[in-house]
């Protein structure tokens, strides 16, 4: 793994915690990414941050690790029902994965309790276990957290437990707002102390997400963060270790190369973009009837309660295929994906960067490949002119 670096944590102005250091050793992060040393002093100085970064940065750690260093220099230690620090996030996957990321951290700090709040879950037992361990830091989505501001009449008044918030942070805040969760985010910043640090990071920059910024935080400091390996001119919007590709084929033919591929590939790890959940519904049934001998699965926004389970079992897998819709599309975080696969391509030239951020993570390698109908092959210089993403032809000569 080649290290996208901007020197080691210790070259940090504020000093970290011993502890959090010894973490960050044990994870395997002995360097900062570029967002990393771009966030965390702003963070540690006071300062509100609105930040850019493109997808598979490293982001998660340039706001987990200064919550907890907030936290932990706070001059009155957080009482159980106190909650110092919230992290909104858009789908129930990337809370799972936010919350996973951040236990790491608070294992060696047992004076901080922390909770998961997403749907799909019973909310009754959200409040018990609040009221029972506590919530220092909330990790949630914004519909279950709005909810939990409305159960005073079950003994949870949340409202009163934030009075003591030092930070909030919104993660992936333009697909927050893609998703319709604008009300809800403003309802939950009527409740929130005016006198906080704000995190807002996102992939994209739209009108909307200049809106938020201006609701939501207070002179904030903009950043922007571009890959090294783009040049400096250019607006690159994929990681650059990845491997971009277009296959055309006539509709009838499709279905059988995509069958075709993934026989070849049977050893690798992939996700499969398509465009409706009953698409996913119906070729994942096909594609376990014609790919033998590999596990498939299926996982779309349809799914009530099933989607956590298959995700966490889908990120152990060293191998296999994970057939899904744009639900998978941001932030979420699968280790060694080798290919992501867009069956259909996405209406949205920025849904097609999202999608592809899913491999060549952080330093590593990854491939993407588009199926397109002859009719369709135009879309090719679209991305080319639109996000600055270049393309090749795909044969099975290419080395994966």
């Amino acid at each position: 793994m080649e290290h996208v670096t901007e020197g080691s944590w210790e070259s940090l102005p504020v000093p970290l915690h011993p502890r959090v250091l010894d973490v960050l050793q044990e994870l395997g992060f002995p360097y900062m990414t570029p967002v990393q040393s771009a966030t965390i002093p702003l963070f540690m100085k006071n300062k509100d941050v609105a930040a850019e970064a493109v997808t598979g940065s490293g982001k998660t750690l340039a706001f987990v690790i200064p919550i907890l260093e907030i936290l932990l220099r706070r001059e009155e230690k957080l009482k159980k029902s106190q909650v110092g620090a919230i992290i909104i996030t858009p789908t129930r996957e990337l809370a799972v994965q936010i919350d996973e990321v951040l236990s790491h951290f608070t294992k060696p700090f047992p004076q901080f309790s922390q909770i998961l709040w997403i749907g799909g879950r019973n909310p009754g037992e959200d409040v018990a276990r609040f009221k029972e361990h506590g919530g220092n830091i909330i990790v949630a989505t914004p519909g279950r957290l709005e909810d939990m501001f409305r159960r005073k009449a079950e003994g949870l008044d949340l409202a009163s437990c934030v009075k003591s918030l030092d930070v909030l942070v919104l993660d992936e805040a333009d697909r927050l707002l893609d998703m319709g969760f604008e009300a809800s985010i403003n309802t939950i910043l009527e409740f929130l102390p005016k006198q906080r640090r704000t995190g807002l990071f996102s992939a994209t920059q739209t009108q909307e997400v200049e809106n938020l910024v201006r609701a939501g935080l207070r002179n904030p400091v903009r950043i922007s963060v571009k890959e090294k390996g783009a040049a400096a001119s250019s607006t690159q919007k994929t990681p650059s270790r990845l491997e971009n590709y277009y296959m055309v084929c006539k509709a009838d033919e499709k279905f059988n190369q995509l069958v075709h591929f993934l026989r070849n590939h049977k050893q690798e790890k992939h996700l499969v973009f398509f465009s409706t959940c009953a698409c996913v519904e119906y070729y994942g049934k096909a594609l376990e009837a014609l790919v033998r001998s590999v596990k498939i699965m299926c996982i779309h926004g349809k799914m009530k309660y099933k989607r956590n389970k298959i995700f966490m079992e889908f990120r152990q897998l060293q191998s296999g295929i994970l057939v899904c819709t744009d639900v998978m599309a941001r932030g979420i975080d699968i280790p060694e994906v080798n290919w992501v696969l867009q069956y259909d391509p996405p209406s949205s030239a920025s849904a097609f960067v999202h999608r592809c951020g899913r491999t060549a993570r952080i330093g590593h390698g990854g491939s993407a490949l588009v199926f397109l109908l002859p009719m369709e092959e135009s879309y090719v210089n679209f991305l080319a002119i639109n996000q600055k993403v270049s393309s090749l032809p795909f044969s099975e000569n290419v080395q994966c």
